[in-house]
């Protein structure tokens, strides 16, 4: 049986089986198995373009390579007697081709870089992933609220009714939280796609090598210049965690809104069955789990979050073993936020919203109440404080008749809103709830209009965001097809 290599010069191998499991980053490494793959042929390539490797045996390991990338790593490289799957590879490779060749393909290369160089090449495929469920759930977001631009709704304050709006209004609120979700991923993203691979431990390496050919190879941007920083550096994680951290902040936002509109309280969406459970004892519940458990999700991803910061805060440079524990928190994250995006698109594009329901509650509370001060404001003269003492003693009083505003008047003002021209009928077209979203037609404001125009607006930044992730997944395909060319181009 193969033993780990890596051991065999310094260390005696003789480790109980839970020192091994402890010591192990085998689940994790499942994660980066295939950019592993890819950052050994890169490395290859390179080694034998620059004459550090000769060429029967780079044939021979480009060979064994390409049936790994075809194929996928045999079992046996995940065996537990290795600390990783990187361990477990080179154990792989050298039983097909000897040590004398297979030992070659780790000359000016450490783990330290090979891992970090891994990383970074999933992360930026997590990182599209992610880019297309938020392009999903914003696109959701937009064609709900295009066809309910004129329905009308109560919007909240403290969770007590404060003014109408409309539901297209507030869908747009999270479409464009989401948006800059889009925003600080591209960000992020940029941060990311930069090259490790060369730094070897931390001090780079004696032999020749180019540094950038591999990060050519490979698709990245550029290479990180400090060798040192390349291999130490977590920061790129921790942003991407961070990132999912605020963006789950989000979904568990939306997710809470559709939990209390869905109850009977409300009523005012029908959540798709697809999407809820019911009780084992109630024959009648049917209960909101999927945005239940989203909320939940958010609080594992924050959770992540902190837990990296604490992982990495204490280290000293350059590489220390503790970041391998910061490196599942990374992948959890990634794939719950992904995983709740993509379902929270199809929660809320299948939901049924009752706009009657949403319309009756949008005039409760005296939701309309900021509308007449405005007017008294705006008709009748009045200073905008004490229009808002009237109708609040108005509304102590109990109603917002044409008697109750006179005698509020009187007693806050020692002023008559009857004496001034005010009528019944004036209050009532200012108390509609239509004529109330009507003219709030400012850039961005509830007003059927200002939505549409906003929808717009957010249509277009979708579309660049879409055409951002096109041309960087392109681009990445790009360069793996053109490493995998050269590498069977090698072999033949």
């Amino acid at each position: 049986m193969q033993k780990d290599q890596i051991r065999q010069g310094r260390l005696a191998d003789e480790r109980s089986p839970e020192v091994i499991r402890f010591l192990s980053s085998m689940e994790a490494d499942h994660w980066i198995a295939g950019a592993d793959i890819l950052v050994d042929m890169a490395h290859l390539l390179m080694l034998y373009r620059q004459r550090i490797i000769e060429d029967g045996a780079a044939r021979a390991l480009m060979a064994v390579l390409l049936d790994l990338h075809e194929h996928g790593l045999p079992e046996c490289a995940y065996d537990n007697r290795f600390e990783d799957v990187h361990a477990g590879k080179e154990a792989y490779l050298i039983d097909r081709v000897g040590e004398e060749i297979g030992g070659r393909l780790h000359i000016g290369r450490s783990r330290n870089d090979e891992v970090a160089t891994c990383i970074r090449i999933r992360l930026r495929d997590e990182l599209l992933g992610r880019m297309r469920a938020l392009l999903s759930i914003r696109k959701a977001l937009l064609d709900t609220a295009a066809w309910h631009t004129d329905t009308v709704m109560p919007g909240f304050t403290h969770l007590q009714h404060a003014q109408p709006t409309t539901l297209a209004h507030h869908l747009l609120a999270y479409e464009q939280a989401f948006s800059r979700d889009a925003d600080r991923l591209r960000d992020a993203f940029a941060r990311v796609d930069r090259c490790p691979l060369g730094s070897a431990a931390f001090a780079s390496t004696g032999f020749p090598i180019d540094r950038e050919d591999t990060a050519t190879l490979l698709g990245f941007s550029g290479v990180l210049a400090n060798t040192m920083d390349a291999v130490a550096a977590r920061d790129f994680a921790l942003e991407a965690i961070a990132t999912a951290a605020v963006c789950m902040t989000t979904a568990s936002r939306l997710c809470e809104d559709l939990i209390i509109w869905s109850t009977t309280f409300a009523g005012f969406v029908h959540l798709d069955d697809a999407y809820c459970s019911s009780s084992s004892i109630m024959p009648q519940k049917k209960n909101p789990d999927t945005a239940e458990i989203m909320r939940a999700k958010a609080g594992t991803v924050a959770g992540n979050l902190t837990a990296s910061l604490m992982i990495a805060k204490g280290l000293p440079m350059s590489y220390n073993r503790d970041l391998q524990e910061l490196t599942p928190h990374l992948w959890q994250s990634e794939e719950a936020t992904r995983q709740s995006l993509e379902l929270l698109a199809g929660m809320v594009g299948s939901a049924a919203f009752d706009s009657q329901r949403m319309q009756t509650e949008a005039g409760r509370g005296f939701s309309t109440a900021t509308d007449l001060a405005d007017v008294l404001v705006r008709e009748y003269g009045l200073a905008f404080r004490t229009a808002h003492r009237i109708v609040g003693r108005a509304v102590r009083s109990g109603s917002l008749d044409l008697q109750t505003l006179d005698a509020a008047a009187r007693d806050m003002a020692g002023l008559s809103l009857a004496e001034r021209g005010l009528t019944e009928r004036r209050i009532r077209e200012v108390m509609d709830v239509r004529h109330s979203v009507s003219v709030r037609n400012a850039p961005g404001g509830p007003a059927p209009e200002a939505a549409r125009a906003l929808l717009s607006e957010r249509e277009g930044a979708l579309a660049d965001d879409a055409a951002w992730a096109d041309a960087k997944a392109a681009a990445l395909a790009a360069a793996k097809a053109h490493l995998i060319y050269e590498a069977r181009r090698l072999v033949q």
